[in-house]
């Protein structure tokens, strides 16, 4: 065990217990509920029976666990935000309260031959931290949004509490080069709340962004394109508090956006919808507090749209979360249409119905579940066999959502990370594993299909290296890197 606190720091995850399978959930076993192991979360406070008056104070040493195999340390204030490139996977970007933007290599260097007198005396060699690719300033205010574009991130945009939208390339485009140049800003807001990459295959380099005001702004990247390299694609303003979080259809046609009045809008970026004619303006999907089957008291936080593209879900204050349907458009249903289109001639406008019949179904909530105590900082859906919804809590539980069920819960692990808040969790593609970070400053590692009496809360790993938000700390976010690894960004 060392004593040192690296932020980010990359985990290995080679050792997961990936072995035999468990065997699933029986129906009967749904909706029960699993304590984490107690005795991980050791109280540091006065024991019991202890001298208040005026004795020795008794002196306590804390050891501290670290099982990160490499580390980042060039900020020098908390790490905000962290994102993957999506070709190069071992290269990450991190924005922190220093202002600054570092793009690094998580590569870790080969350990070298030690000498054969290590042996006898084998004395503790400090690591050094990985290197920066490029060091990124020009913001004002922390860098609180991170991500690279899509499909093949051709650039970098960082978005910061000082209102800037600041966009980098990297002009070898060969891959081996990582001298990232800055190509343009835009300050259009006060503050930017999160940014995200649009995975449309036919709209490439194009992000999103979430403003403290409540608007919310799409931009297209152009370098090439000198009069306008960063160019509006859209703004919109329907939120009347700050825009807490957003997310795009896997498809990248819609995006979903969530604000801290409790509203929920999808918004037709690219006009397929309309074209499609399942929306008649802005949006698709626009639903507020004043449908009391909707509100949310203290707003929305968190927003996930389903594999599928059919079901988004939103997290808020007091553990709510609501689930809306959403219209089917583009890739097979575009052919499904077709087809109905082909067997309507001559009985009139069959596409035509099958369209409105789309529309109509666009919009209705279709489940409405409180399963955790305080709010929802984090929400996933898996892409296994029996798909589920995982929900993180500010409460430090997570629950688990049968979401072919009617979203019936099917395990609540309370105390999944302590009484500390779970800040994300994410399924490994196409499979049962589920990892979560929180404030308590641990990586774990989850079984969906543990949590019944016998097998536990299903995990299968935990991971240490940071502090814990009790000694100033805790993961504001992680990605997963190039082969099985984890970074962490933290509070330290």
């Amino acid at each position: 065990m060392s004593k040192n606190h690296e932020s980010p720091a990359p985990f290995d995850l080679a050792d997961d217990d990936g072995g035999e399978e468990r065997a699933l959930l029986d129906p009967a076993e749904t909706a029960e509920e699993v304590h984490a192991d107690q005795d991980a979360h050791t109280d540091l406070g006065e024991s019991e029976g202890e001298d208040h008056d005026g004795g020795d104070e008794e002196q306590h040493e804390i050891t501290l666990e670290n099982d990160s195999v490499g580390y980042f340390d060039l900020h020098r204030d908390s790490v905000y935000c962290i994102a993957r490139h999506p070709t190069h996977p071992e290269v990450i970007a991190t924005g922190g309260g220093d202002d600054i933007s570092y793009i690094f290599d998580s590569t870790l260097p080969e350990n070298p031959v030690l000498p054969a007198s290590y042996q006898s005396d084998p004395q503790a060699r400090e690591r050094r931290g990985l290197e920066a690719l490029a060091r990124l300033d020009g913001h004002t205010d922390s860098v609180n949004a991170i991500t690279f574009t899509l499909p093949r991130g051709e650039y970098l945009a960082s978005g910061g509490l000082d209102g800037r939208l600041r966009v980098y390339r990297e002009p070898s485009r060969d891959g081996n080069g990582w001298t990232w140049a800055f190509v343009a800003e835009a300050q259009e807001v006060k503050e930017i709340n999160w940014l995200s990459a649009c995975p449309h295959p036919e709209q490439a380099n194009v992000v999103a962004l979430g403003a403290e005001d409540g608007s919310v702004w799409v931009y297209t990247i152009n370098a090439a394109d000198q009069a306008s390299p960063l160019t509006i694609t859209q703004a919109y303003y329907l939120h009347t508090e700050s825009c807490t979080a957003g997310a795009w259809s896997p498809d990248g046609r819609l995006l979903a956006t969530v604000s801290e009045d409790g509203s929920l809008y999808v918004w037709d970026v690219f006009g397929e919808a309309a074209a499609a004619s399942l929306a008649s303006g802005q949006t698709v999907v626009g639903i507020t507090a004043q449908d009391q089957r909707f509100a949310v008291e203290g707003g929305l936080y968190s927003v996930s749209v389903s594999p599928t593209g059919t079901i988004v879900v939103v997290g808020g204050a007091g553990g709510h979360i609501r689930a809306v349907s959403l219209p089917r458009i583009g890739g097979t249903n575009a052919a499904s249409a077709g087809r109905s289109s082909n067997s309507a001639k001559g009985r009139g406008g069959g596409a035509g119905k099958a369209s409105s019949a789309s529309a109509a179904q666009a919009g209705q909530i279709v489940a409405s579940v409180q399963a955790q105590s305080d709010g929802i900082e984090t929400l996933a859906f898996s892409t296994g066999p029996v798909p589920l919804l995982a929900a993180g809590s500010i409460d430090g539980s997570i629950a688990l959502f049968d979401t072919a069920h009617q979203f019936a819960i099917r395990c609540h692990i309370r105390g999944a990370h302590g009484e500390f808040a779970v800040v994300k969790v994410e399924f490994l593609e196409g499979g049962w594993l589920l990892t979560s970070a929180g404030m308590d400053g641990v990586v774990r590692r989850w079984d969906t299909r543990g949590g019944t009496a016998a097998s536990g809360p299903g995990l299968v790993k935990e991971w240490k290296g940071h502090r814990g938000e009790g000694e100033g700390g805790g993961i504001l976010g992680f990605v997963s890197g190039a082969g099985n690894r984890i970074i962490t960004a933290g509070d330290e």
